[in-house]
């Protein structure tokens, strides 16, 4: 008689699809300073750090539409102030599965990932 040993199926994590973040911004950038990354870069979105480096959230072209009339009050507005998606964030051990359900229950076309420590490690797009 054979036995054979069947293989667990593998689950895809958050870590196996995330990429890169290609652009990140302080949280003290001005709001007139990320609309004109935003545009410079043709981005849709910007991950934000705080200044401990740990991740703040992802600023969109969405919460920067306020501001868009660039007064004095633009100039001098952080990026911190604005309301933006913030935590929680996905791991890379987390399932796939349910992160993408996360991001549909939230509304979210990406999603900052970080570390155990809450540094940014990438980024989960659908």
């Amino acid at each position: 008689m054979t036995t054979t040993l069947e293989r667990p199926a593998t689950t895809a994590t958050v870590g196996d699809l995330m990429k890169h973040p290609e652009l990140q911004i302080s949280d003290d950038v001005t709001a007139d300073t990320a609309m004109d990354i935003l545009h410079s870069s043709g981005a849709d979105h910007v991950l934000v750090r705080a200044e401990d480096g740990r991740c703040a959230g992802l600023l969109t072209r969405l919460h920067l539409a306020p501001f868009q009339a660039r007064s004095w009050y633009t100039e001098r507005t952080p990026v911190r102030d604005i309301v933006l998606d913030r935590a929680p964030f996905a791991t890379a051990d987390k399932a796939a599965a349910d992160a993408v359900a996360a991001m549909h229950s939230r509304g979210l076309d990406a999603w900052p990932v970080v570390d155990h420590d809450g540094h940014v490690i990438g980024l989960l797009s659908l």
